[in-house]
C-alpha cells in the first residue's frame, strides 16, 4: 500500500480531533527530545547549536500547528463555543510569544511542552492537569 493510500485511510478513519491529537503529540515529542538540554544551564552559543540542529524546526512546526488552529477558530464553520474559542486563541497567542522567546534564547521549551500536553489531554477527553 502506498503512502498516499495510507494517509487517505487515516483521514477517513480518524476524526479531526484525533488527527489534531496525533499531530500535536508528535510535535510535542519532538520538542521534548531537546528540552532538557536546551533548558539546562548552558550558554547562548550552545542553545543556538541546539536550535540549529533540530529544535528550531520543531518550534516552527509547533508554531505552524497553533497558527492553523488559530485560523480554524476564526472561521464561521468552527462550532466550538465562544468561550472555548477565546481560551484557545489566547493560548495560541501565548505560544507565539513564548516561541519567539525560546528562539531568542530567553525562555525554555518546557512551558510550551506543558501547554501542548494539556491540550493533548483535552483532545483525548482527559481533564488537563494545571500546574504539573
Amino acid at each position: 500500500m502506498g503512502i498516499a493510500a495510507y494517509k487517505s485511510i487515516i483521514r477517513e478513519s480518524e476524526s479531526p480531533r484525533q488527527i489534531e491529537r496525533r499531530v500535536l503529540t508528535r510535535i510535542t515529542g519532538a520538542l521534548a527530545e531537546n528540552a532538557a538540554e536546551y533548558d539546562s544551564d548552558i550558554n547562548s552559543e550552545q542553545r543556538l547549536g541546539i536550535l540549529y540542529n533540530g529544535l528550531g524546526e520543531n518550534l516552527i512546526e509547533n508554531q505552524l500547528f497553533w497558527n492553523m488552529l488559530k485560523n480554524d477558530l476564526a472561521t464561521r464553520e468552527n462550532e466550538h463555543t465562544t468561550e472555548l474559542k477565546a481560551s484557545l486563541l489566547s493560548i495560541a497567542l501565548w505560544v507565539e510569544r513564548e516561541t519567539n522567546s525560546v528562539m531568542g534564547g530567553s525562555a525554555g521549551v518546557n512551558d510550551l511542552i506543558a501547554v501542548n500536553q494539556n491540550i493533548i489531554s483535552g483532545l483525548a477527553g482527559i481533564s488537563p492537569t494545571i500546574g504539573d
